[in-house]
């Protein structure tokens, strides 16, 4: 048998007896669009059209496809999957769930002989250390959907990427709601950076893995100088949900490391759910850092992109949804990137398991479950209604400059709910609808209205009652 054909001949071996086993229909669906790419000893290696798609396949058709592999190929059979991301990718092999991540440098390590350990030296560790940067390829720029609503952080991101620690865009600091995107940005920009710069050392971590790093090493092991030296060697570094980076010690760490990195000209790229003004239990002097370089809030996905992204989505699973489907996806799921995207797997997953058309009936029954009604989203004016009718002043008294004790009172209580019932609303929109207050007086007018309901049961009350009051209320 001719090798460069050996593969297709055992694939055409194998689908004849899964033919035998399941449905037609299904059989049909889920198994004629694999092609064969290759044959390696007992290694196959095929061709499936999305992530997705192999996921159903192990999903469901697991023991079929490892019984008949073995039938055809022997007791050693080994299916490998290539899956093809999006159609500007090279194929991604997949040997399980996860693809082959960006890989860094070895990085060398040089220990004195003797007499104290340098700022630079890492005791009891190996002479060489390749660091995993911990970057998903999917996160890539070729998978990022560019919008209004994040235009600029992607042209800041990939000039970044080309020129990492030269450009005055440093340290980056991305901030906004959940599911915007913040993540996928910053990962992009390793990932690039990654690409163009393979000598360089690339690592993203969250601020809450961070933190738990800093107090392994100096309560569990009493290695601080070796936590330090590590992330000293660093080119690229990546820290996302930086708010996580909570306590008085981890914070002093990160300082130290900010500093050494910054000034050696390495770059830093930060992603937070607020912008660094109003971070809280920060240190001044780190926070004065965050504000060094360029901060870049990603907003809500408009329509267009967000219609732009389910027509991605379309192309990386390997499906087809009509037109009018994913407008209506896109018109009913307004909320960010995460959402939608949760919305058109449901979509595309209930239409495969229960064997439907996609329909916008269909998307609607489904996405109904998912999204709340818009009589029920809450929003700032809705808020202060209930606020003012609770305490029976008028809106205008509200937003006013009154310091008079209830409308005062009131006017606190209205800026701390809306800060803690409505998602993705910044302390300076909160102001800017409350009389034109700043962001300084909103997180005030916060904090003591927190303060407030640990101390005075009356208060709290106030508060309580109007949380009841808002949550089930069609604003």
């Amino acid at each position: 048998m001719n090798e460069s054909e050996r593969h297709t001949q055992v694939w055409n071996h194998f689908l004849g007896i899964v033919e035998q086993i399941i449905e037609p229909q299904k059989f049909k669906t889920w198994f004629l669009p694999v092609r064969p790419v290759s044959l390696v000893n007992s290694t196959l290696t095929v061709e499936v059209p999305s992530d997705f798609f192999r996921e159903y396949l192990e999903t469901f058709y697991l023991d079929v496809i490892k019984k008949t592999l073995k039938r055809v190929i022997g007791a050693d059979a080994r299916l490998l999957y290539k899956v093809r991301v999006v159609r500007s990718q090279p194929l991604m092999t997949v040997p399980a769930a996860s693809a082959s991540a960006p890989v860094n440098p070895e990085v060398s390590i040089s220990t004195p002989p003797s007499g104290n350990p340098g700022p630079m030296v890492w005791p009891g560790l190996p002479r060489k250390l390749r660091i995993n940067p911990r970057l998903n390829p999917v996160y890539c720029f070729a998978n990022y959907i560019v919008g209004e609503c994040n235009k600029l952080g992607h042209t800041m991101g990939t000039a970044i990427a080309s020129n990492p620690g030269k450009t005055s865009f440093n340290p980056l600091f991305i901030f906004g709601g959940p599911g915007l995107g913040k993540t996928h940005l910053a990962q992009a920009i390793g990932i690039a950076a990654n690409e163009k710069f393979p000598e360089k050392v690339v690592l993203y971590v969250t601020g809450h893995e961070f933190k738990s790093q800093f107090v392994n090493a100096v309560m569990v092991q009493n290695k601080l100088n070796d936590f330090l030296a590590y992330y000293k060697k660093i080119d690229v570094l990546i820290v996302d949900d930086i708010q996580d980076m909570q306590g008085e010690g981890t914070q002093k760490a990160f300082f130290s490391i900010f500093n050494y990195l910054h000034q050696s000209g390495k770059q830093l790229v930060f992603t937070s759910d607020r912008p660094p003004v109003e971070l809280q239990n920060f240190e001044d002097r780190l926070l004065s850092r965050f504000k060094w370089g360029l901060s870049v809030e990603l907003l809500h996905p408009d329509y267009a992109t967000r219609l732009n992204m389910l027509e991605a989505l379309c192309r990386r699973e390997g499906v087809e949804m009509g037109r009018e489907v994913l407008e209506f996806i896109a018109t009913r799921v307004k909320t960010n990137f995460r959402e939608l995207e949760g919305a058109f797997l449901s979509v595309m997953a209930y239409a495969t398991a229960m064997h439907q058309e996609n329909s916008v009936e269909l998307a609607a029954r489904v996405v109904e479950k998912i999204v709340s009604s818009p009589g029920r989203e809450l929003s700032i004016a809705g808020v202060q209604r209930v606020v003012c009718e609770y305490f029976n002043i008028s809106s205008e008294e509200l937003v006013s400059k009154s310091r008079k004790r209830q409308i005062l009172q009131a006017r606190q209580i209205s800026m701390y709910l809306c800060r803690s019932l409505i998602s993705n609303c910044s302390l300076s929109t909160i102001g800017a609808e409350t009389g034109g207050k700043d962001h300084a007086t909103v997180l005030h007018s916060c904090n003591i209205v927190s303060d407030m309901m640990a101390t005075d049961r009356v208060f709290k009350k106030y508060v309580t009652d109007l949380e009841a009051m808002l949550m089930p209320a069609e604003l």
